[in-house]
């Protein structure tokens, strides 16, 4: 298990290419957002989805997984054509802390493990994880980091503390400095009109 310190403000490039590298052969990581810390692998990576979804107890058919993007360019390699107006509002706000429900294409249940018609969509303000997702060249997919034990709303926000819980699960650590302690934003834009149904750190403009 490698244990690895980065700047948000300006990551290592060399580092970066050797942990998407690592990601590709099928390592599972810990890594900081804009919100809480995250846990995730490759969206190609069919073991390490169930490996992560195993970490929280659940099955890949009901947990709630996100993928992780470094910009809106790919979103509709795994998404339903939506129309402008929703376009708009996530251009207005990402990359910002939000993860948006999109209905999703044929292709998502395949790789998801399961047979979910929506897909949750990250472009987290953080460059570390998508630096790290721009040099993979594909999506990560990421469960929020949530104590393994006690109350599952409780988030793990330091990096020492991480490490002592999720060495055993993560292949690599990735601290870049204290977490948040309020999630992401949640906004449905499966229905005529986006909802949100999680208020987390993000106010939702547009």
């Amino acid at each position: 298990m490698q244990y690895i310190e980065l700047n948000n403000q300006n990551p290592d490039d060399r580092r970066i290419k050797e942990i998407a590298e690592e990601i590709r052969d099928g390592a599972i990581i810990v890594f900081p957002t804009d919100t809480i810390y995250a846990i995730g692998c490759s969206l190609l990576n069919r073991k390490g989805i169930e490996a992560i979804c195993k970490i929280f107890g659940k099955k890949p058919e009901k947990a709630n997984l996100s993928i992780i993007c470094h910009d809106l360019k790919n979103i509709s390699d795994y998404t339903i054509q939506f129309n402008a107006v929703t376009f708009k509002m996530l251009k207005h706000n990402l990359p910002g802390p939000f993860t948006f429900i999109l209905k999703a294409n044929n292709e998502v249940p395949k790789l998801f493990l399961n047979k979910k018609k929506t897909i949750g969509i990250r472009v987290p303000d953080n460059n570390i994880a998508r630096s790290i997702v721009e040099a993979l060249g594909h999506p990560l997919v990421s469960s929020s980091l949530k104590k393994l034990e006690g109350d599952e709303q409780q988030f793990i926000t330091e990096p020492g503390e991480i490490y002592d819980a999720f060495k055993n699960h993560a292949d690599i650590i990735i601290s870049g400095g204290a977490g948040g302690l309020e999630p992401s934003t949640i906004v449905d834009c499966t229905g005529d009109v986006p909802e949100i149904t999680r208020q987390g750190a993000g106010e939702l403009i547009g």
